[in-house]
């Protein structure tokens, strides 16, 4: 049974990738790049281990109570979690789309992974690179992957000006305890 190291989950968000989307943090990276926007996901460590049942089951109540359209995944380094291509494929056919950040290079990522997102945006957070006219990238390395055409479209969106989203406690899923 596939498990998920997850950090965090926001139910519903508009600035995680384009139209309204559920975002999942993964817990751990090994990468350790020098100025991450996320340190506190860096440490390979548990963190709310969740099987692939659970994961779909917030996934789908994000679906019903918020209309999302797709689910973005980043962290820590998504690429970590071993049952990512599987949960993946019950995602798509739930009919939602898939952003995958990775801070990984699309050559270094499985090549099964990366055909199992819509969307991937790669390679490593590079300090002094930092990327303040593009939307979410964070480093001007970063590169947009369009494995299917249903983002392409939006290609613009990362375009657009950096911008805030209001923390509202009901959007996310906390998990307190073992």
């Amino acid at each position: 049974m596939n498990k998920f190291n997850v950090a965090y989950i926001k139910l519903l968000t508009k600035i995680e990738g384009p139209f309204d989307r559920c975002c999942i943090w993964f817990q751990g990276c090994n990468l350790n790049c020098k100025g991450c926007g996320n340190p506190s996901l860096q440490p390979l460590v548990p963190k709310h281990l969740l099987t692939e049942e659970q994961l779909l089951d917030i996934i789908y109540e994000a679906k019903k109570k918020y209309g999302i359209e797709g689910v973005t995944l980043t962290g820590g380094e998504p690429s970590l979690q071993s049952g990512l291509k599987s949960l993946n494929k019950r995602i798509h056919e739930a009919g939602l789309g898939i952003i995958l950040f990775s801070g990984k290079t699309i050559d270094a990522l499985d090549k099964d992974l990366v055909n199992s997102v819509d969307l991937l945006i790669d390679g490593p957070f590079i300090e002094s690179q930092l990327d303040k006219e593009r939307l979410l990238l964070g480093s001007k390395n970063k590169v947009l992957h369009f494995i299917t055409d249903r983002y392409l479209k939006q290609e613009s969106y990362f375009n657009s000006s950096i911008s805030k989203e209001e923390v509202v406690a009901e959007d996310y899923i906390f998990i307190n305890g073992d």
